[in-house]
């Protein structure tokens, strides 16, 4: 039985950040909206992503400081008992608060209506329509626009033997009722950094495989350098110009067979295999060909600087657009479908000041573009690196790992990108990005007020070395 429901200003596929902010940004329009989720409320990020990898995160930060202060004396880092059922409650009971709070209760004070079924679109009288798959029949809804923020999933390659052996994900990893004592993860980007540091500073003997030449492949190559030796500390053993060629099961561990750099083949043993590899924007089972709307060859589906798809009814936001996959873009994009949608205004996203954040520890944080994008843009460079050693709050926190490197165009001295890895770094990168958006100079920030003995004020020390010795400068000389 079909019933059919008309009259909707917004239609919104998805419940996460982007569908969450388009919502309310119609509802105070006065738009009449509709939602439509077919599994639980509230997208990646409360759900398996930003929220629960995070608690966990940090609860493994605390067990890591712990035994370094010397408060389990006589055992190593792996012998350090975890009450890992408990932390796993405690995420849960975190993932549910937010999930209400921020979620299932906004909903109900704007005044719209989650639907909870499997939706796909179908044409009535030549416009788009959703049909929603419901228990017992399905219900049909007709809006003047509709947004599909369905987001995206983790993503395997290719392997062989892979599906057969199983495998963990990021969301998957988050689930688990007990510790690994050992685990592969395959992938050295952000997700496969994160989750590395997480088990492996909870005691899983952890290897990581990546595919490209260094950790963190796409942060500058200091960045690299200092994850890797970061990860040398904590005990994890990495292999990076490594490829993954086939999985087995044998004795009750996964077998990775690996490629190395060299070209020789290697068979790694673990309890556990996390594949790290991306993600893929979520559109299967929508029939978006029913109305038109065009996907390129990741699954992504194609949109304008407005996030109009190729059916000028229907818009898309967030991770499913192939855009950087951030939380806070997925929200910006929200809030812009409703106002070109609704109001016509044909507002537009500048990503150039886009900041981004792994929460290892410490984070790697960066903004702007890097030294090899500018010399590939043709703009000649000019680039200063300030190692930790030289900033007070990291000599106080007795540990000097990391560095604040500034990439700024020669002769103008404007700041085009900021790349850090440092304790707190997403707190000087938030600094970093506000003053690219201002179009400062590296002269500009170097005679910006900064507070002593923080974090961010090794971005006006790094600022400092284009015309400084900072080596010669007192502790605290403006």
């Amino acid at each position: 039985m079909t019933t059919t429901e008309s009259g909707f200003d917004l239609a919104v596929i998805g419940s996460g950040s982007a569908a969450f902010a388009a919502a309310i940004a119609a509802r105070n329009k006065g738009k009449r909206v509709v939602m439509v989720e077919r599994g639980t409320t509230g997208g990646t990020c409360v759900n398996v992503g930003c929220v629960p990898s995070k608690a966990l995160l940090a609860a493994a930060e605390a067990r890591h400081t712990a035994h370094a202060a010397g408060r389990f004396p006589g055992l190593t880092p792996a012998q350090v008992p975890v009450g890992f059922s408990a932390l796993i409650g405690g995420k849960d009971a975190l993932v549910e608060q937010l999930r209400t709070e921020k979620y299932t209760d906004l909903a109900a004070e704007y005044g719209w209506e989650i639907v909870h079924g499997t939706a796909a679109f179908a044409r009535n009288g030549g416009g788009p329509v959703v049909d929603v798959a419901l228990n017992g029949g399905t219900r049909r809804i007709e809006a003047a626009h509709y947004l599909i923020a369905t987001g995206s999933a983790p993503w395997a390659p290719p392997i062989d033997g892979l599906d057969q052996a199983g495998y963990l994900t990021s969301t998957t990893a988050m689930e688990l009722d007990r510790l690994p004592e050992s685990m592969i993860v395959v992938g050295g980007n952000a997700v496969g950094l994160e989750q590395a540091q997480l088990f492996a500073r909870l005691g899983t003997t952890v290897t990581v495989v990546e595919a490209l030449d260094r950790l963190a492949p796409f942060e500058e190559p200091e960045i690299s350098a200092v994850i890797e030796e970061v990860f040398t500390d904590d005990g994890i053993t990495v292999h990076t110009g490594a490829t993954l060629t086939a999985v087995r099961t044998q004795d009750g561990e996964r077998v990775a067979s690996v490629r190395t750099r060299g070209g020789n083949q290697v068979d790694l043993r673990a309890e556990e295999l996390l594949i790290a590899t991306g993600r893929r924007p979520v559109t299967a089972g929508l029939k978006l060909e029913q109305v038109g709307v065009k996907t390129s060859r990741r699954g992504e589906i194609v949109v304008d600087e407005h996030l109009r798809t190729s059916n000028e009814r229907i818009w898309a936001a967030g991770d499913v657009t192939g855009h950087p996959q951030f939380v806070y873009v997925a929200a910006a994009h929200g809030t812009l479908v409703a106002d070109n949608a609704l109001d016509g205004a044909e507002r537009t996203l500048d990503y150039t000041a886009l900041p981004r954040v792994t929460f290892t520890s410490p984070a790697i944080a960066a903004v702007g573009l890097t030294d090899a994008q500018v010399a590939e843009a043709g703009i000649r460079c000019d680039c200063r690196t300030l190692p930790l050693e030289y900033v007070p709050r990291a000599l106080a926190n007795r540990d000097t790992r990391g560095l604040v490197k500034i990439v700024a165009e020669a002769g103008t001295g404007r700041l085009l990108g900021v790349h850090v890895i440092a304790d707190g770094a997403g707190d000087i990168i938030t600094a970093a990005t506000y003053a690219i958006t201002a179009g400062l100079t590296v002269d500009r920030l170097a005679h910006t007020w900064a507070p002593y003995l923080t974090m961010a004020e090794a971005l006006k020390l790094a600022a400092q070395t284009f015309t400084s010795d900072v080596a010669k400068l007192s502790c605290c000389a403006g």
